[in-house]
């Protein structure tokens, strides 16, 4: 915001945005639509400072629903822990604001300081963190900052018995030729994943990946880098049309589990989808 005093925030939207009718701004604030920094939503009558930044869920005409629910296996104080479906985001962007996973579960707990620690992408389904309580956020966000949360994910794939496995993929990756799309390319590596097979299924294989690096795509990269691309990838190797999604055929990877010992209790938490490939 550009204000150069604390103002209210309903006076400061209803000044910025006079093409919205004032009444409009006044249910969305009083909605939870708009959110500070840490997650909290902002109300008609808060207070905001200059300088401060804030993030609106927008309405969004004509928001394709996602046919699929999201569950919730684990919450206390601190943590909650969601089981995502394919096809849902995590969080609003784009076309999807009210179908996601953040929005969803923020209307249906009524915790508006709900905030995700990590994300995954639309594609893939399995194990989101959220961070309930902005006091101990920046603890558990600290996890995967300093790589201390151990991540499997299971993959179904084309099966190659003539590669020895397990392997580990070590390389670096940057932007490919599309903005959609990551590639390998030459240079001190900064992607590191080990990956090995759970069962053979006829030409396919389930395979276990483990990341211990976060790179963006980084699972399905190294994947078609093998000449493995995972079953119903619509990135890689070939980009498919935007919104060409057949929800009977979803991408082939889960994030299936999540351990770390919990900064605050000292606890060793060990956390598995329910889904399966």
């Amino acid at each position: 915001m550009s204000e150069s005093q604390p103002c209210l925030a309903l006076d400061f939207f209803t000044r910025r945005f006079t093409f919205i009718d004032p009444q409009d701004w006044l249910e969305r604030l009083g909605g939870g639509d708009v959110i500070d920094l840490l997650g909290n939503a902002v109300r008609p009558d808060t207070t905001l400072q200059p300088g401060e930044r804030l993030y609106y869920f927008r309405a969004v005409e004509h928001e394709p629903e996602v046919p699929f629910q999201e569950k919730i296996i684990w919450q206390d104080e601190h943590l909650l822990v969601a089981d995502k479906p394919h096809f849902l985001p995590v969080i609003p962007s784009g076309k999807y604001v009210r179908e996601t996973l953040l929005v969803r579960l923020k209307n249906k707990l009524q915790l508006h300081a709900l905030s995700p620690i990590h994300r995954i992408d639309r594609d893939t389904a399995g194990l989101v963190l959220f961070s309930v309580n902005p006091a101990s956020r920046n603890a558990y966000q600290a996890l995967f900052r300093q790589r201390q949360v151990f991540k499997i994910y299971h993959a179904v794939a084309p099966w190659n018995p003539e590669l020895v496995w397990p392997l580990e993929r070590n390389t670096r990756i940057g932007p490919g030729g599309h903005f959609m799309q990551q590639q390998e390319l030459p240079g001190t590596p900064n992607a590191s994943t080990r990956i090995a097979v759970l069962q053979v299924r006829g030409q396919h294989a389930l395979y276990e990946l483990c990341p211990t690096t976060g790179q963006r795509h980084q699972l399905r990269v190294h994947m078609a880098a093998l000449g493995l691309p995972l079953c119903n990838d619509g990135i890689y190797p070939n980009l498919l049309p935007e919104g060409d999604y057949d929800f009977s055929r979803p991408l082939q990877l889960l994030a299936k589990t999540l351990s770390f010992t919990d900064p605050i209790s000292g606890k060793l938490h060990r956390f598995e989808s329910e889904r399966s490939l």
